[in-house]
């Protein structure tokens, strides 16, 4: 059965996009590849214009419009990198655009979008419900509907990295891929597969967004009962049908990574790499932490995206730094008298670990008349001073409550 995208078509888009896109950088990193053994090398989509590749796909199938589809104006759905390349897009082709977004979109992602020209409507919870706002908006005013991940231009824009990829790291035999509708997912499989079958291509899947398994499983798209990830830019219900066929003919294997992980991976590009990245951007990294001995080096894994919210950014660190070993979050109660505090700081700088926050309490249930309970969130160096920290605490006699 022919495949809805081939290589001429991933060609075809790169001529559409030479001055358009830019030809990111592919960074290696020097702490993962110690981790795997091998080269690792990242493909830094996260400093492509409008800060993700989704203008690859977005240009692609925008200028391909008629001149009458582009009077008409474009209509899209999206969490917000969809948004922006869509945004960035119709404001370099002279296209009015709107934009339906999830009401819980990243403000900055919000802002940008709007700050490239578009119209923004707020609707749903998620990429699927604003999805549906979308296409009656385009139903209604005859709008053209450039789908997130559902097409074949989309789809052949996004292959672009997957060229760019071979050309940069012509030794490359394994291809780490963020995927959400897993439009990024199948171009580069359509990109790479063509010339290079040797070349494992992976798609990562946030574990509690994971649509992709059991849709490969059952032999056709299977929607998700419900989401929950801090990825809200691969958290995509169900596949699309150009990009499922792609992968199921051309991918290697889809994968799966903890909410842990995906925090890791964001503090280790930021600690590591110097790279802002957004969860779903370092999905393919979080693979890498989570099975390091899995893959096949050298390594490419493609950063999808950098528009990370400021807010979820310092939520996420926090998470990161805690799922390494190296923040610790708990409550000890002590005496109500003068030097109680003192005595319990003295303890934590004899095992050298940076306080971050205190918190009194003095009225509660479970307290005594002369006893105050502090909550204390501190910053280790790993695992290992975490436990020597607690165990400190514990043998100077305090009593500690997680959670």
């Amino acid at each position: 059965m022919a495949l809805p995208v081939t290589l001429d078509d991933v060609l075809a888009a790169r001529e559409v996009l030479r001055d358009v896109s830019r030809t990111t950088p592919l960074e290696h990193s020097r702490a993962l590849s110690e981790r795997v053994g091998g080269p690792v090398h990242l493909k830094c989509e996260n400093l492509q214009r409008a800060g993700s590749f989704k203008i690859r796909g977005a240009y692609t199938r925008m200028s391909r419009l008629s001149e009458p589809e582009k009077a008409r104006g474009v209509v899209a759905a999206s969490s917000g990198n969809h948004a922006q390349g869509v945004a960035l897009a119709a404001q370099m082709l002279g296209i009015h655009s709107t934009v339906f977004m999830p009401t819980g979109a990243p403000i900055p992602k919000l802002l940008a979008t709007r700050g490239y020209g578009a119209s923004v409507e707020l609707l749903g919870e998620s990429i699927d419900e604003a999805l549906v706002g979308a296409r009656a908006f385009a139903e209604r005013t005859g709008a053209v509907l450039i789908h997130p991940f559902d097409h074949a231009d989309i789809v052949a824009g996004q292959g672009t990295v997957g060229l760019e990829i071979l050309e940069q790291c012509p030794e490359v035999r394994t291809i780490l891929v963020c995927t959400g509708g897993g439009g990024l997912l199948a171009g580069i499989a359509a990109a790479v597969k063509a010339t290079r079958p040797d070349v494992q291509v992976v798609g990562v899947q946030a574990a509690q967004a994971a649509a992709y398994p059991a849709s490969l499983a059952a032999g056709h798209p299977v929607a998700l009962a419900a989401m929950s990830t801090m990825a809200d830019g691969i958290a995509v219900g169900c596949p699309g049908e150009v990009p499922y066929a792609l992968v199921r003919a051309l991918v290697d294997d889809v994968t799966t990574v903890s909410e842990d992980s995906l925090a890791r991976a964001l503090l280790f590009l930021l600690e590591r790499a110097k790279m802002v990245v957004e969860p779903a951007g370092a999905a393919a990294v979080a693979a890498l932490i989570e099975r390091p001995g899995a893959f096949r080096p050298p390594v490419v894994a493609v950063l999808s995206g950098g528009n990370v919210d400021p807010l979820l950014l310092l939520r996420v660190l926090r998470h990161g730094m805690s799922a390494a070993g190296r923040y610790l979050q708990f409550r000890l109660r002590m005496p109500d008298r003068p030097g109680s505090l003192v005595a319990v700081l003295a303890l934590l700088a004899q095992v050298d670990v940076n306080v971050l926050d205190v918190e009194h309490v003095r009225t509660g249930a479970q307290l005594h008349l002369d006893e105050v309970e502090i909550g204390l969130q501190l910053e280790t160096k790993g695992p290992a001073h975490s436990e020597a920290v607690l165990t400190a605490l514990r043998e100077a006699g305090y009593p500690l409550r997680f959670g």
